[in-house]
């Protein structure tokens, strides 16, 4: 059993002894020191829920909801709905703000309470300590019989999330119509296989084979959507013909993309490709985290643009390109993030900017994606005893390589000419995570297992 409380909200597998899994307890006191936190910092009395179809979302749900209208919450539930279709709803509903129920990219036997502030934002760091100050103090006062909360629903959310969409200036329904694109999609019998059927439908799309699209939680194999999961949706394209394949993970912030040929596309140049296409209507600055390919960078250089590297994080990504005015950002992992819809990872704003650039180019997606700079990351780590002290083993690594520009906003980015290591610490155990980039696997892997080799031989020196 597993729970985790982090600043962005709280995490944890279904069942177990309270305060060691996300069991009700769990969940009801988290959810009161969210919606205490809503009350005394925006007097707003609005919170809006949604959750993935995972089994125990139901469950989830009906205590989030009760608790928040013990506090004197009015509470909207959007039901399955989508991370991004909550983010979207909360502005629009003027609430104080927003909870997803969500594990993401976790198996079903998780579930999670991710948090978003008035604005359908991720909580800030800031924030999120004191909801989690608020939840260890238990420190909540519920309204009193006559002053509950009332609770409604709504189900529009999915249709005014497409609609948003369609009016973006940038996507080209008719264009896409023109294509008659064959696509083959798996939902991961997620919220997903709800809204991408709607979205395609909506963009002319009528070829649509869906795998795993029955929203009942039971994921056909593991949600997170790298390639290795991804092998029965990879075969179907593979042996029929399909333009391309479109995968989300459960709570659809995630996209990846699969080419005609059943290779895959790379998760990491699902935000490449669609940053190429704004860029090339648009000249602007872009934002991606550390640990994502230089690609972004290449492509948006070549456009005119600046590029900026974000701590990890979304809320980091967020910042970063509300200070650098970035007009698309991410993460390497599918996230793409299109400010003028909204600042959240969007898998259905990918799909059909995605698919606009696409019918746009007149190119098959093995060819699009041989048109963008080939790089290949390598993700490793490297495991140290308790008493090893980590951070002083990265300022040992910063002092090894200080001739080479070296950002530590999140970790030790080091940079070598278009080779990038970039090392993080974990929060939660002594682990140093290690990612390579290099334009080829086999360089990459050198790469970090240089750096690997350098920082045990820190390790022994100070032994």
């Amino acid at each position: 059993m597993a729970l985790i409380k982090s600043i962005s909200g709280i995490r944890g597998t279904i069942g177990g002894q309270a305060g060691e899994a996300l069991t009700p307890v769990d969940v009801v006191k988290f959810a009161a020191a969210f919606g205490t936190w809503v009350l005394q910092t925006t007097g707003n009395s609005t919170i809006v829920v949604g959750r993935d179809a995972r089994i125990s979302g139901d469950m989830v749900n009906k205590l989030v909801c009760a608790t928040l209208q013990g506090l004197g919450i009015h509470v909207v539930d959007l039901g399955l709905s989508t991370t991004p279709t909550v983010e979207m709803a909360v502005p629009d509903y003027q609430a104080g703000g927003g909870i997803i129920l969500t594990a993401s990219h976790n198996p079903k036997q998780w579930n999670a309470l991710k948090l978003l502030n008035q604005k359908g934002e991720f909580i800030s760091d800031k924030e999120g300590k004191l909801v989690l100050e608020l939840a260890e103090q238990e420190a909540f006062d519920f309204a009193d019989v006559n002053e509950l909360g009332n609770y409604t629903t709504d189900d529009t959310y999915f249709q005014k999330h497409i609609d948003a969409i369609l009016a973006l200036p940038l996507v080209d329904v008719e264009a896409i119509k023109s294509k008659d694109f064959s696509v083959a999609i798996d939902c991961v019998n997620s919220t997903g296989g709800i809204a991408i059927p709607m979205l395609l439908e909506a963009l002319g799309v009528t070829k649509v084979e869906k795998l795993y699209c029955e929203p009942d939680g039971h994921f056909p194999h593991n949600p997170e959507p790298l390639p290795e999961n991804l092998r029965e949706i990879s075969r179907v394209i593979e042996k029929g013909k399909f333009d391309l394949g479109i995968v989300v993970d459960p709570d659809v912030d995630r996209l990846a993309l699969i080419n005609e040929d059943g290779s895959m596309f790379g998760e990491e140049y699902t935000l490449v490709a669609v940053a190429d296409y704004v860029l090339k209507n648009q000249v602007g600055n872009t934002v991606s985290n550390l640990s994502s390919t230089r690609a972004l960078r290449d492509v948006t250089e070549k456009a005119g643009g600046q590029y900026y590297a974000a701590a990890v994080g979304e809320v980091n990504v967020v910042n970063m390109m509300k200070a650098e005015n970035a007009i698309i950002g991410g993460e390497g992992n599918g996230g793409i993030i299109y400010p003028e819809l909204h600042y959240g990872r969007d898998a259905l704003v990918g799909i059909a900017l995605f698919l606009t650039h696409l019918a746009k180019s007149g190119m098959s997606m093995t060819r699009l994606r041989a048109s963008y700079p080939n790089y290949y990351i390598s993700k490793n780590k490297i495991e140290l005893t308790p008493e090893v002290d980590v951070d002083q083993v990265l300022i040992r690594m910063q002092e090894r390589y200080a001739k080479q520009p070296i950002n530590t906003i999140d970790g030790v980015k080091i940079e070598f000419d278009k080779e990038w290591v970039h090392l993080r610490k974990s929060n939660t155990e002594p682990i140093i995570r290690i990612y390579a980039e290099s334009e080829s696997n086999a360089t990459a892997d050198h790469l970090a297992n240089k750096i690997i080799a350098d920082i045990k031989e820190i390790i022994s020196a100070k032994a």
